[in-house]
C-alpha cells in the first residue's frame, strides 16, 4: 500500500527535531551585527577611493607588482598568438603562480609566464602557458561559451582598485574569447570589444591579447590597476593563481588582486561609439488575418564617455532579434516562474542594479520592460548611464515602450509606457557598500480608456558589509535591505507595512565551514511595478550550516560536504505557519576526477491557503500537508567527450506522490561540435487524479571558429503541447561588427475530431525576444496531422561599430 502524505499533520510532529524560536533570532539587534562587521573590517586607511597599501605581510599589496611596459605606436605587434616580437622580451614577466587546488599553496605542475605592455590606445597581454601538447584540453570555440570542459587562462582588471568591481576575461587554446563584469557576481553577458589570438607550441600554447582602452572605464589619474590571473589545467583538476590563491579568496574577489603599475598617458579617444543596425524579417503567424509579413527596420545605439569612468548610451528603435529563446520549464507550483534576461541592452552594466540578490526582494527585473506575457513589445527608445564617479557607482535606465496589439482579444491594445530605473552605490571601507534604488512605471493617458493608472513608484535602500579578515583570514558579510512601493489603488488605503519588504542576511562563506542566517518580511501588497515577486504577505527565517572537509589522505577524493538548512515561513498578518522545511544534505562527494555525487532528504510542512490545480489539471484542496522527499544527483566531469548529469527526487507530494527525473547527456565528439539531450519527466499521483509531464530539449552547436558559430535547439513539453525550433548563426566579422541569421518555428499539437479535420489550442510563453518561441492560438489540419504550425520566422540582422 502506497504511503500517502499526511494531511492535516501537526506542524510540530517530530520532537527529535529541535524546534527553533525563529523570530527571537530574527529580532537580533542589527546595529550590533553591523558593528561586528565594521569592527572586523575597520580600516581608516581606506578613506580614499582606491585600496590603500597595508602592512599585512599576507596582503597582495606587499607582494611584487606587475610592471607594465610602455611602448610607442602599435608596438610593432602582429597579433598572431606568437610572442616572437622583440618588444615582448623587453617586458618583465611574472611567473610566481601558486596552486589553489588540489594542494593549496603548492607549486604549480606547469610553468606560466605573463607579460604586459601598452601603448596610448590599448593594453597587450602576452601569455606563455607551458604544458604537454598532448594533454591540452580545448573543446569550445564559441564566444562566451563556458569553459568547464577546457584548459583556460583567465584574468581580471580592478581598474578603480576599489576591491569590488572590475572586468573579467578568459580564453582557451582554441582562441575562444569570454568576458564579463564583476560586481559581487560575474555578469558574463557583457561583450567587450577586444582581440585574442593563440598558437599551439611544442611545449604548450601562447596567446597575444589586445584590449583597447575605449573598452574599459578607469581612473586616468591613477597609474596602477588591480590585476590577477588564473590558469586551469583541466585534466589534473588544477587551479593556479598569481595572487589570492587561498581557497577562501579567488580570482573573482578583486580585493585579493595584485597590482599592475606604470600606466601613464592612456587615451580613450573622444569617447564616442556609434552602432547602427539593420534587420529584414520574414514572419508567418497563422493566428493573424494577414499571416505573412516582411517587416524591416533600422536603428542605432549611441555611446559617449562623459568621463573616462562614466558612460552614457542611447538606443533608438531598439531591436533584440539575435536574443536566444528561453529554456522552457514545466511549472508544477502555484507561483510564477522567473526567466533570465537575454537582451544585451539590459544585460550590459546590469551588475550595478543588483539589489540584495540573495534575499529576493527584486525591486527591479528588466524583463518587465518590453515584454508582456513573454511576448515582445516594441521599445521606441532607451537610454542608459553607467559607471563610477569617485566613490559612487551609478546606473540609470529610461525606456519607452510603444502601444502594441495584445495577444488577448479581450484587451486589444497594450498602452505605451515609460520605465525609469535609477541606482547609486557608495563604497565603504575595502569591500562594503551602501546604496539606493528607484523605479517608476507610467502609462500614457491617451492609450487607455478612462483615467490612466497611477504612476507606480518603488524606492529601496540596501547595505552590504563585507570583510575578508574576520577571525584573521575568514570571510564574513552582512546585507540589509528595505523596499517600499507606492499603492496603485486610487480608492484603497494601504499601510506602510503592507507596501514594504525588509530583511537581512548574515553570511559566513568559507572553505571548510559555511553558514548563513537570513530573515525577510514581504508585506501583503509588496508588488514593485518593475520588479518580480512571486509571493508576498509572509515573514521568513532561514539558517543554514555546512561542513566541507577535505580528504587529503585519499588521492581520488577532493571533498565531502554535509549540510543542514531550516526554513520557516509565516503569514505576516495572522502569524499562521505557512511552511516549515528541513533540508538535510546527507552526503555530497567531489572526486578529483571532477565527478560529483550527492544525496539529500527534505521534510516539509506546508499550509495551502487556497485550492489550486497542479500543472493546471489535477486539483489539490486547501489545507495543511506534511511530506518527506528524497533527492539524488550525479554529474560526471564535463571535460569528457561524453558527460552526463542526472537528478532524481521522489516521495510524497501534496496528498499523493511524485517521482521526478531529469537528465542531460552531452556529446563533444570534436572541438567546436556539441550536442546535448535533456529530458525531464514528472510522474504525479494525487488523490483526485494523476498527471505525467515530459519535457524534451535537444540543443547543439557547430563552432566553425571563434568568430563564427551556429547554435540551435528543439523543445517540446506535453503540458503546453508546444514544439519549438530555434537556430542562430553568428558571424563576428571583427569585434563589434557582426551578422546574425535567426530562424524559429513553433507548432501546436492538434487532436483530430470529426470526419475530416482536427482542431487544437494551447498557450505558452517562450523567448519573448526577436522571433522567439511561444504563443497561443488554434491549429487546423487534416485528420492524420499531429502538429500544426503556429508561427515561423527568419531574420537577418547586421551590426556595425564605429569608435572615435
Amino acid at each position: 500500500m502506497r504511503r500517502r502524505a499526511v494531511r492535516g499533520a501537526d506542524p510540530h510532529p517530530c520532537s527529535s527535531i529541535p524546534t527553533v524560536t525563529p523570530y527571537a533570532l530574527a529580532r537580533l539587534n542589527l546595529f550590533a551585527l553591523v558593528a561586528t562587521v565594521l569592527l572586523a573590517d575597520a580600516a581608516p586607511a581606506y578613506a580614499q577611493t582606491e585600496i590603500a597599501e597595508t602592512s599585512d605581510s599576507s596582503s597582495a599589496e606587499t607582494l611584487p607588482a606587475l610592471q607594465a611596459l610602455p611602448v610607442a605606436g602599435e608596438a610593432g605587434l602582429d597579433l598572431d598568438g606568437r610572442l616572437d616580437e622583440a618588444v615582448w622580451q623587453q617586458a618583465t614577466p611574472i611567473s610566481d603562480f601558486t596552486q589553489q587546488d588540489p594542494r593549496e599553496g603548492a607549486e604549480p605542475s606547469e610553468r606560466t609566464e605573463i607579460r604586459v605592455i601598452y601603448d596610448e590606445n590599448a593594453l597587450y597581454i602576452g601569455a606563455k602557458l607551458f604544458d604537454d601538447p598532448e594533454g591540452i584540453l580545448a573543446f569550445q570555440k564559441r564566444r562566451d561559451q563556458g569553459l568547464g570542459t577546457d584548459d583556460r587562462f583567465m584574468w581580471i582588471f580592478d581598474t578603480f582598485r576599489d576591491g569590488r568591481t572590475g572586468y573579467f576575461f578568459e580564453i582557451n587554446a582554441n582562441g575562444l574569447m569570454g568576458d564579463g563584469l564583476i560586481g559581487g557576481r560575474v555578469n558574463k553577458t557583457w561583450d567587450g570589444i577586444w582581440e585574442a589570438q593563440v598558437e599551439r607550441l611544442p611545449d604548450g600554447w601562447s596567446a597575444e591579447i589586445r584590449i583597447p582602452f575605449q573598452t574599459l572605464n578607469f581612473n586616468p589619474e591613477s597609474d596602477r590597476w588591480g590585476i590577477n590571473f588564473q590558469r586551469t589545467i583541466r585534466r589534473r583538476n588544477e587551479e593556479i593563481l598569481w595572487r589570492g590563491w587561498r581557497r577562501n579568496q579567488g580570482l573573482f574577489n578583486p580585493v585579493f588582486a595584485g597590482r599592475m603599475t606604470g600606466l601613464q598617458g592612456l587615451s580613450q579617444g573622444i569617447g564616442i561609439e556609434v552602432k547602427p543596425y539593420a534587420t529584414q524579417r520574414y514572419l508567418k503567424d497563422t493566428r493573424e488575418f494577414d499571416p505573412t509579413t516582411f517587416p524591416r527596420d533600422v536603428g542605432f545605439d549611441l555611446g559617449y564617455n562623459l568621463t573616462p569612468s562614466l558612460r552614457a548610451a542611447l538606443s533608438w528603435n531598439t531591436d533584440f532579434a539575435e536574443a536566444e529563446v528561453d529554456q522552457r520549464q514545466v511549472n508544477l507550483t502555484r507561483f510564477a516562474l522567473r526567466f533570465p534576461e537575454q537582451r544585451d541592452f539590459f544585460l550590459e552594466g546590469s551588475g550595478v542594479f543588483s539589489f540584495a540578490s540573495r534575499s529576493g526582494p527584486s525591486p527591479y527585473f528588466s524583463r518587465r520592460i518590453g515584454l508582456e506575457g513573454g511576448v515582445p513589445v516594441p521599445i521606441g527608445y532607451a537610454a542608459r548611464l553607467g559607471g563610477q564617479a569617485g566613490r559612487y557607482e551609478l546606473g540609470f535606465i529610461h525606456a519607452n515602450t510603444e502601444s502594441e496589439a495584445a495577444a488577448d482579444a479581450t484587451d486589444p491594445r497594450l498602452p505605451s509606457e515609460d520605465f525609469t530605473v535609477a541606482r547609486v552605490k557608495r563604497t565603504l571601507f575595502s569591500q562594503s557598500s551602501i546604496g539606493a534604488l528607484y523605479t517608476r512605471r507610467a502609462t500614457r493617458a491617451g492609450d487607455v480608456a478612462g483615467p490612466a493608472p497611477l504612476d507606480r513608484h518603488t524606492v529601496g535602500v540596501d547595505a552590504d558589509f563585507q570583510t575578508a579578515s574576520f577571525m584573521g583570514d575568514q570571510n564574513l558579510s552582512l546585507s540589509v535591505f528595505a523596499v517600499w512601493n507606492s499603492n496603485p489603488q486610487r480608492d484603497t488605503e494601504r499601510s506602510l507595512d503592507e507596501l514594504t519588504a525588509r530583511g537581512f542576511r548574515l553570511n559566513f562563506p568559507n572553505e571548510y565551514w559555511q553558514a548563513h542566517l537570513s530573515y525577510r518580511e514581504f508585506g501583503t501588497h509588496y508588488d514593485p511595478a518593475v520588479g518580480f515577486v512571486p509571493r508576498n504577505g509572509f515573514k521568513r527565517i532561514e539558517p543554514r550550516v555546512a561542513w566541507r572537509p577535505r580528504i587529503e589522505s585519499v588521492d581520488w577524493i577532493r571533498r565531502f560536504q554535509f549540510d543542514l538548512q531550516y526554513r520557516e515561513l509565516d503569514d505576516i498578518t495572522t502569524g499562521q505557519l505557512l511552511e516549515r522545511t528541513w533540508d538535510f544534505g546527507l552526503f555530497s562527494m567531489d572526486f578529483e576526477s571532477q565527478d560529483q555525487f550527492s544525496v539529500g532528504l527534505s521534510r516539509q510542512y506546508e499550509f495551502l491557503d487556497r485550492d489550486f490545480n497542479v500543472g493546471g489539471q489535477v486539483p489539490v484542496t486547501a489545507g495543511p500537508y506534511t511530506t518527506w522527499r528524497w533527492n539524488a544527483r550525479l554529474q560526471t566531469a564535463r571535460y569528457r567527450r561524453i558527460s552526463l548529469e542526472m537528478n532524481a527526487d521522489w516521495g510524497e507530494f501534496w496528498d499523493g506522490d511524485r517521482m521526478g527525473l531529469s537528465s542531460q547527456l552531452t556529446l563533444q565528439p570534436l572541438p567546436g561540435y556539441r550536442i546535448g539531450l535533456e529530458l525531464e519527466r514528472n510522474q504525479i499521483d494525487l488523490a483526485q487524479g494523476s498527471l505525467d509531464t515530459n519535457l524534451v530539449r535537444i540543443n547543439g552547436g557547430w563552432d566553425i571558429s571563434p568568430w563564427a558559430s551556429f547554435t540551435g535547439n528543439v523543445q517540446y513539453d506535453d503540458l503546453s503541447e508546444l514544439l519549438g525550433a530555434f537556430g542562430l548563426l553568428r558571424w563576428i566579422v571583427k569585434p563589434g561588427n557582426e551578422v546574425f541569421l535567426v530562424y524559429s518555428h513553433n507548432w501546436l499539437r492538434t487532436e483530430p475530431f470529426g470526419p475530416d479535420a482536427g482542431l487544437g489550442d494551447g498557450s505558452g510563453e517562450g523567448a519573448g525576444q526577436g522571433t522567439g518561441q511561444g504563443g497561443s492560438g488554434l491549429g487546423l489540419g487534416p485528420r492524420d496531422r499531429s502538429f500544426a504550425t503556429l508561427s515561423r520566422g527568419a531574420t537577418i540582422k547586421v551590426n556595425y561599430t564605429w569608435r572615435w
